[in-house]
């Protein structure tokens, strides 16, 4: 408990970077117009995809009883996969929006 408090308190200044980073994130993804969204998303997906790769390379290079970088790797693996198919997943559903013409008869309307 000691190391940790030691921690925090030699690295408060980051601690504070990224609190305050979190607030001007979301307050400027609040303020992205929706017809933004899906060129913004892909390049979402290309950083997460760096970070997946990186969180990799990470947990490979770090000592197997340093349970605390194997705990925050995997995390950032877990989130920032789910991140990306997410983002995959919204992204074709908004093109799906764009797509113009006649759709394919389904089997029941062949059947009739």
């Amino acid at each position: 408990m000691e190391t940790l408090l030691s921690y925090i308190h030699n690295n408060l200044e980051l601690i504070y970077v990224v609190i305050l980073s979190v607030f001007l994130g979301i307050e400027v993804i609040s303020r992205v117009p929706s017809v933004l969204h899906t060129p913004l998303m892909s390049g979402a997906n290309a950083i997460h995809g760096v970070i997946i790769i990186g969180s990799i390379i990470v947990m490979g290079e770090a000592a197997a009883d340093n349970y605390v970088v194997l705990m925050l790797g995997f995390i950032a693996v877990v989130v920032g996969t789910i991140n990306v198919v997410g983002g995959f997943v919204v992204t074709d559903r908004m093109l799906e929006m764009f797509k113009s013409g006649k759709e394919k008869p389904s089997k029941q309307t062949k059947a009739k």
